[in-house]
């Protein structure tokens, strides 16, 4: 018998009204969070799939014209299906690197020394200190470092790993270097996160158990920080894949190493054909959702919580 049963039907009644204050709180407390979702994203998003079904009209500068044209789908993915191939290639590659990168300093600060609060704290402070730098900047002058008059190149030079004609920027390996680089905090907070939380209890249960420290790890310590783990991976390939500044020739990248991003950027800015570049972002956004959807669903969505 369910518990409201032996309520008096008077005092249910006397809390009716209650109730539906309570709700109609809720709802007005979820009312800036719903408006703002509605004019920032699904008004832009209608906008932007309305523009990628569009006739590019080439008489008129940025011109085009409302119809159901998805030819334009079908042109972009024949003709850019490269970059796309290119830009989930270099984001999973910089998730993979990152992930190898940050993890090490994610145990040491969450783990290790989780009892010396202060270097603790000084070493969280470190991981976030890129944040305080504008992104393009920390760009630039990783541009700077590795350019051919930097001291990367003529070092390697010096000890004969790189011929006179050789070079780092515009290459495969800057953009990857780059995007890693650039999201290295956002794979290492979540992974702190996790593991800042691991009953280390746990871990010496696993010696005393003469388990190997390899064997603990992998039984015991890296599916208790699959949350982190997967959060990191998302966070770190998402915003990768649809990078646009890291492959730019104006930063790390070269005539070989455009992104699918740098294509948007110049169908929205150079060759203003609004269309195109609509159906391509539509595209990266589902491509995307697919592949995150997929994810989360062989790695379990109990593990984002």
């Amino acid at each position: 018998m369910a518990i409201s049963a032996l309520v008096p039907a008077g005092a249910q009644a006397a809390r009716e009204p209650e109730r539906r204050r309570g709700g109609l709180v809720a709802l007005a407390l979820l009312v800036p969070g719903l408006a703002y979702l509605a004019l920032f994203f699904l008004v832009p998003f209608v906008s932007l799939l309305i523009t990628s079904f569009g006739i590019n009209d080439t008489a008129t500068y940025g011109g085009y014209y409302y119809a159901f044209y998805w030819q334009n789908y079908v042109d972009v993915i024949a003709q850019y299906w490269p970059q796309f191939l290119r830009s989930f290639w270099y984001a999973l590659l910089a998730t993979v690197f990152a992930l190898l990168i940050s993890y090490p300093i994610a145990y040491f600060i969450g783990v290790t020394i989780r009892e010396r609060k202060l270097l603790r704290n000084l070493l969280l402070v470190l991981v976030i200190a890129p944040f305080f730098i504008s992104f393009l900047l920390r760009t630039l002058a990783w541009k700077q470092i590795l350019s051919d008059e930097g001291p990367v190149v003529g070092v390697l030079q010096v000890v004969g790993l790189m011929g006179p004609q050789d070079h780092i920027t515009g290459t495969p390996f800057a953009v990857v270097f780059g995007l890693t680089y650039n999201f290295i905090p956002f794979m290492t907070l979540p992974l702190f996160a996790s593991l800042d939380r691991l009953d280390k209890r746990l871990i010496e249960a696993g010696s005393d158990l003469y388990s190997g420290n390899a064997s603990t790890f992998w039984k015991v310590t890296f599916p208790l920080s699959l949350p982190g783990v997967i959060s990191g991976t998302l966070l770190t390939f998402i915003p990768a894949a649809g990078d646009y500044v890291n492959a730019s020739q104006s930063f790390l990248g070269g005539p070989g190493t455009a992104m699918i991003g740098n294509v948007i950027q110049s169908k929205f800015l150079i060759t203003v054909n609004y269309p195109q570049a609509a159906a391509l972002s539509i595209l990266l956004m589902a491509v995307i959702v697919v592949i995150v959807g997929l994810y989360v669903r062989r790695a379990g969505t109990d593990d984002l919580l």
